[in-house]
Parts: structure tokens; C-alpha cells; sequence
């Protein structure tokens, strides 16, 4: 007999939300601890709150009709926020993809919002991890990292999932294991640093312009990681990934034919402000927009 939840909530929000496709940005990697879908598409995370770990489960009959249940100390919270963390904010009604392979690719993504989970370090710490690897290499970190030092899922989570350590337990990591994960001094350092400013980033949520202006002060933290954090905890819809090592060969081959420099990307995407983020999404998720030769960015090395 499975464990009731500590809390329900039935949610038919009057407009299309894809919860699978909208909180799938949140999900590192196939393997990460803190993400599992389920065949039926059942979707289960698990979340460290101001009020404590949660777990939660959102199950979906139609894109406007939601079932979410929660169990552990930060169900009220976690309940509380789950409308903006599945894109109630959002207004995707406004944006106008102005060219055709946007118009078609937006025309099959019935439902896909720009979520706002709130939680500024948890969706940091994998940015950070992200920095100039290979995602493959990132995605193992986080869910090595998760797997040692998080905290066990409250409720009938499946499998083995886990909830991201706290900010204490990221900064006491020991420098071994940050080598085992394949993480660098510079990237584990700036973990450890974020961890201390964990709780002011967090209280910043409902401000973005503060959220933006706290992590960019912090050594470490620069405009590709910031976006990285801004369309996940702040529902950022413009939030351009400057620096990425593939945008602009995906993007310049899915809507020019041609790859675009690095310096053109920027003036090439002012036409969508406010919605820069959103097409972005748009072509990651549209897959010959992917490039068949991506620009690799370094192969992280683990010590064994």
C-alpha cells in the first residue's frame, strides 16, 4: 500500500501546461537522482525548500488538467509554488516566432512553458558544474555528487533518488571526492563559495534584476551560467545563453543555413525580446535544429 501524501493539489489552470516537457529542463542528465519519469509518464522530482526536502509527483490527464502530491517538510512550500514552477507566470501567448521553422517547431510544443521553481542554488550548482565540459561529464558529476552527499527522498520516491545536499553539505565536500566526480579546483571552489551565499540567492527569487546582480558579483559566475539559472529558478523567458559553445551553430543552421559567430549571436536574437530564452528552448528541443557536428567543449578526467 503506498504512503498517502502529506498533500494534494488538483490544478486545471485554464491554459495548455506540459509538465513533462516544461520541468524538463530541470533534469540533468538521464541519470540524475533528483528526476525520474516513470513509463506512463509519471513525473517525480525532488527538491531541497527553505522548509526542508520534498518530494513530489505530477501526474497529467490532459495539458490543462494536473494531479501533484507531496510528501516531507517542504510539501506546503513546495505545493505553494508548483503553479510558477509549471509556467503560470509565464506568457508564451505573447511571443511571435517571426520566422517559419519557429512557427513550425512552436506549432508542436503545445504546453511547453518557461517554469520559475524559485530555488536559486539548487539550479546553480549544476550550472556551475556545467562550465566548459562536456554535458555528459556534468550530468555524471551532479548525479555522482547527489548520490554521496544528498539526503533520501521522503515518501515513496522510486528507485534510488535523492534530494541535493544543502548548501553546509556542498561546502564540506572534501577535495577527493570533488576529483572523483571529474570536477576541477576552480569549478568545486566556486560550489563551495555559492554555498555560502545560498540563502541571500534564494530570498532574491522575487527579484530577478537582485538575483542577476548577486550572481554576478560572485567570482565564478558569468553570463552563461547566470542564464543557465535565470530561465530555471527566475522564469526567465529572455534569458540568452551568451557563451555557449553550440548556440550559434544551432542556431545559425536551423534558421540561416549557416553557423553564426560568435559575435553576431546577440544582435541576431534582439528581434525575440523578450523571448530570447524561449526560442532558444524552442530549437533545443526541435531536433534538426540540433548541429550534426557539435563544438566540443573538453572532456572532463575523474580521478579514480
Amino acid at each position: 500500500m503506498e504512503m498517502p501524501p502529506d498533500r494534494s493539489l488538483h490544478w486545471q489552470p485554464g491554459f495548455p501546461v506540459d509538465a513533462k516537457l516544461t520541468l524538463k529542463s530541470l533534469r540533468r542528465g538521464r541519470h540524475d537522482p533528483t528526476h525520474r519519469q516513470e513509463a506512463d509518464g509519471t513525473l517525480w522530482r525532488t527538491a531541497l525548500t527553505s522548509s526542508g526536502p520534498v518530494t513530489y509527483r505530477i501526474r497529467q490527464r490532459r495539458l490543462d488538467d494536473l494531479d501533484v502530491d507531496a510528501w516531507g517538510p517542504g510539501t506546503d512550500e513546495l505545493i505553494g509554488s508548483i503553479r510558477t514552477e509549471l509556467g503560470e507566470h509565464d506568457r508564451p501567448e505573447d511571443f511571435r516566432p517571426a520566422h517559419p521553422v519557429l512557427e513550425r517547431a512552436w506549432s508542436r510544443l503545445p504546453g511547453l512553458r518557461v517554469p520559475r521553481t524559485g530555488r536559486l542554488f539548487e539550479a546553480l550548482v549544476p550550472a556551475i558544474l556545467e562550465q566548459r565540459v562536456v554535458g555528459l561529464d556534468a550530468q555524471a558529476a551532479w548525479a555522482r555528487l547527489v548520490g554521496a552527499h544528498g539526503g533520501p527522498a521522503p515518501g515513496p520516491a522510486p528507485g534510488t533518488m535523492r534530494v541535493m545536499p544543502s548548501p553546509a553539505a556542498w561546502a564540506k565536500i572534501p577535495i577527493w571526492d570533488w576529483r572523483r566526480a571529474g570536477v576541477d579546483l576552480h569549478r568545486s571552489k566556486t560550489v563551495s563559495s555559492a554555498a555560502w551565499h545560498a540563502a541571500k540567492l534564494d530570498r532574491a527569487a522575487a527579484d530577478p534584476a537582485r538575483a542577476y546582480e548577486l550572481m554576478s558579483a560572485m567570482s565564478g559566475v558569468g553570463v552563461w551560467t547566470a542564464a543557465q539559472v535565470g530561465h530555471r529558478a527566475l522564469g526567465d523567458a529572455d534569458a540568452l545563453p551568451l557563451g555557449d559553445f553550440n548556440l550559434g551553430r544551432m542556431t545559425g543552421m536551423a534558421l540561416l543555413g549557416r553557423p553564426l559567430a560568435e559575435q553576431e549571436i546577440e544582435a541576431f536574437y534582439l528581434p525575440w525580446r523578450p523571448h530570447r530564452y524561449r526560442v532558444v528552448r524552442i530549437l533545443e528541443l526541435t531536433p534538426r535544429s540540433a548541429p550534426r557536428r557539435r563544438h566540443r567543449a573538453p572532456r572532463a578526467r575523474p580521478f579514480q
